[in-house]
């Protein structure tokens, strides 16, 4: 494995509907697993960018997880999907820049119906 100084990490999940409250423990559910699972510290992030479909339109995915309490020092960036035919509705993707060596394989993070997404990892 190469040691790069900066990777990326990407994640996925997805809510039932469109409803803050939910919005905001997924997203801070699937940013907490990708630092869990990858054995990582806000501090070593060097900017989050997120996108969420069309149909979630009561909660911005970067302010829920900043009203979640992470992301403080961390720049945080949130686009609407393009709608594409028969794409994943309720879905929220992050992908995470990391500033550091590699110290494990990375590991992506799909939670909930967005495990579709990726069915290779998560066998």
């Amino acid at each position: 494995m190469s040691q790069e100084q900066i990777y990326a990490l990407r994640g996925a999940t997805t809510v039932e509907k469109d409803e803050v409250e939910k919005i905001e423990e997924r997203v801070s559910e699937l940013f907490e697993t990708m630092l869990k699972e990858n054995e990582l510290e806000e501090s070593e992030l060097s900017f989050c960018l997120l996108s969420q479909t069309s149909d979630l339109k009561s909660r911005n995915a970067a302010g829920a997880l900043r009203k979640k309490g992470h992301c403080h020092s961390v720049p945080l960036f949130c686009v609407q999907e393009a709608e594409i035919d028969n794409m994943l509705p309720f879905a929220v993707r992050i992908l995470l820049q990391v500033n550091h060596p590699k110290r494990k394989e990375p590991k992506m993070v799909y939670l909930h119906n967005a495990k579709t997404l990726r069915p290779d990892l998560n066998k």
